[in-house]
């Protein structure tokens, strides 16, 4: 009897949170293929009452040295009561298939822009940080392990590129 209850449990609870979640692979398809860059494309509707909300904004794409195609996507998605965000940079291949991400700490963190195959990072939002300072990722060169923003003097976060 016990384990029917476990079961059921955990078909409701499964069942529950699917029917909560929004299809990723789908909307990031749809913003990939518009193919439109610096553009905010929202999904979903975020409120005091629940409901979730996504921000995705395709940045361009990279041809890297060894001549392979990186096409990059900036998303935040907004959760919760408390309207917590989750941040990340997309990497996908030329094929638009996923490859990859970077989860970043903070909506800040998020690049500014792409240009010529560098990710640029500014400070500008960021109240804790040296607005002066500049961090530019080159991706000509493939997909680095670790990311490395600068906030102040030498300090700043460290972001690892993970394949989930």
């Amino acid at each position: 009897m016990k384990i029917k209850l476990i079961i059921l449990i955990l078909i409701t609870s499964f069942a529950i949170k699917a029917m909560g979640q929004v299809n990723d692979n789908s909307i990031r398809q749809q913003v990939l293929k518009e193919n439109i860059v610096d553009s905010l494309f929202v999904f979903g509707r975020w409120t005091i009452n629940g409901g979730t909300e996504t921000h995705l904004k395709y940045l361009g794409q990279v041809m890297t040295s060894d001549g392979r195609i990186f096409k990059i996507m900036d998303s935040c998605w907004f959760w919760g009561l408390s309207h917590r965000a989750t941040s990340r940079i997309l990497i996908f291949n030329g094929n638009n298939q996923y490859v990859g991400n970077y989860c970043l700490g903070m909506i800040n963190d998020l690049p500014d822009k792409l240009e010529n195959g560098i990710l640029i990072f500014t400070n500008t939002d960021n109240e804790d940080c040296d607005k002066s300072i500049i961090t530019k990722v080159d991706l000509t060169k493939g997909l680095p392990e670790h990311i490395f923003l600068r906030c102040e003097g030498e300090n700043g976060d460290l972001y690892s590129f993970s394949t989930e």
